[in-house]
């Protein structure tokens, strides 16, 4: 199975160990996997910035190099602020591409999970169903901080 991976540009310059990491293991949104599945990366780049111009091309790119899923980072879920664009992306994605998207890649780290409660910014039911596949337990999000 092939995946592409799309990052918030505010992280443009992140190498995506947490990620790759997070893929490797199948924790956070990527334990909807087996582990005997072997998953490679068909792509990985940038929205390249708000309101998210790679968004439009991207994925057909991933697509050709045989990616079945599309991947949102989970630094567009846990930014100060979270991606204002997330559910357009999602949205997009999967209407002009045809493809499923996963938001979140690793586990949300728990210093990041922590400022966001004291902030409420995951309070209402929008951000409910983002958070779920990368939200783990403790002891995963003390791993990634």
């Amino acid at each position: 199975m092939k995946v592409g991976i799309i990052i918030c540009e505010r992280y443009k310059d992140c190498t995506g160990g947490k990620c790759f990491r997070a893929m490797h293991n199948r924790e956070g949104a990527f334990s909807i996997y087996p582990k005997n599945e072997t998953l490679d990366i068909a792509g990985y780049t940038s929205c390249d910035g708000c309101p998210g111009g790679n968004i439009e091309y991207c994925p057909e790119e991933m697509i050709k190099n045989g990616a079945k899923k599309i991947h949102l980072a989970t630094g567009l879920v846990v930014g100060y602020p979270p991606c204002p664009y997330l559910s357009y992306f999602v949205n997009y994605i999967q209407e002009k591409f045809k493809i499923e998207v996963v938001v979140g890649t690793h586990p949300i780290p728990e210093k990041y999970y922590l400022t966001h409660q004291k902030l409420g910014t995951w309070n209402d039911e929008f951000w409910q169903k983002y958070l779920a596949p990368t939200l783990s337990d403790q002891d995963v999000r003390l791993n990634y901080n």
